[in-house]
């Protein structure tokens, strides 16, 4: 029972950070500094910020990427391939082949600070 407990709570904590790291690319508020500038009081109901009310107006980041919901991103990640190549006649040396990252993947990889493309030896 506390090992189930222990891996909800990391999964949410992981959760968590990513969605913070995540947060310009979501239909979520990156500019917490701009939705609090936008509360006269702090018991005012919070009101998104100026940047959040464009990105969830356009669908798009200023980047022109698609903004996403967190089940779709991950979805979108998930087609990433890694692949094991072997050529013909040359069967005794497969080697790994990364499919070439979306323009979204790939700033999702630089938001999270992870390599663009993992570095792999041969199979």
């Amino acid at each position: 029972m506390r090992a189930h407990v222990f891996l909800c709570m990391l999964a949410w904590y992981l959760e968590w950070h990513m969605r913070r790291a995540l947060a310009p690319l979501l239909f979520e508020d990156d500019d917490p500094e701009g939705a609090r500038a936008k509360r006269r009081t702090p018991v005012e109901k919070a009101r998104p910020s100026d940047s959040a009310r464009r990105k969830t107006a356009s669908k798009t980041t200023p980047d022109g990427l698609p903004v996403q919901n967190m089940s779709d991103l991950l979805n979108h990640l998930g087609s990433l391939t890694l692949n094991e190549v072997t050529l013909p006649g040359q069967t005794d040396s497969p080697f790994m082949l990364t499919a070439e990252p979306t323009p979204l993947q790939a700033k999702v990889f630089q938001l999270l600070e992870l390599p663009t493309k993992p570095v792999f030896t041969a199979a």
